[in-house]
């Protein structure tokens, strides 16, 4: 963005400090009245001809920016993948622990990576590993949705689960609500 003296085109468009359009005035004119105001000369549609400029507190400008710059970060989230790891003999309590920070995580909107490890001779039962999932997918389905189903390689079988957005769980909402 040019200010002040840095634009150098003969006639430019200006709008003052409340709205107005003053028209298409020389440069110097319009460094007069903005310097009168105390402001400054802003280019905003440079594009155009002649040149949009307008009367404003740079400044003033700049740190509203950089004000709606970090309002608009602090409401974005970055997902991430994290990862929960079985074996294929695990006891109740140790899966209904695991669930419950995989139910963390999704609600968190980050991505679960579920790791079967099979070992030794637990390699000719690898149904148990995938009942296992399965458990997993049908407990976890109300808050999640399957993003990548149950893959084997080697000794390991993987599956990411995702968070469920916002929209199907209010429209689940009201379909049920219609039913009644």
């Amino acid at each position: 963005m040019r200010i002040n003296r840095m634009i150098r085109i003969p006639e430019i468009r200006v709008i003052d400090d409340e709205g107005n359009q003053l028209g298409v005035i020389a440069t110097a004119d319009a460094m007069k009245i903005a310097e009168e105001r105390g402001l400054d000369l802003v280019e905003i549609a440079p594009n155009v001809r002649p040149p949009v400029c307008k009367i404003m507190d740079y400044g003033k400008y700049k740190y509203e920016q950089s004000k709606k710059a970090r309002d608009s970060k602090k409401k974005q989230h970055l997902t991430q993948l994290k990862e929960i790891k079985f074996r294929p003999k695990i006891e109740e309590h140790d899966f209904q622990f695991k669930k419950r920070h995989a139910e963390k995580f999704l609600e968190q909107k980050d991505k679960v990576k579920f790791t079967v490890i099979f070992r030794g001779r637990e390699m000719e039962h690898i149904d148990l590993g995938q009942k296992l999932l399965d458990r997993i997918v049908e407990e976890l389905s109300e808050i999640s949705v399957i993003e990548r189903s149950p893959i084997r390689m080697g000794r390991i079988i993987t599956m990411i689960l995702g968070p469920r957005s916002e929209k199907k769980k209010g429209e689940k909402k009201k379909d049920a609500e219609d039913k009644d």
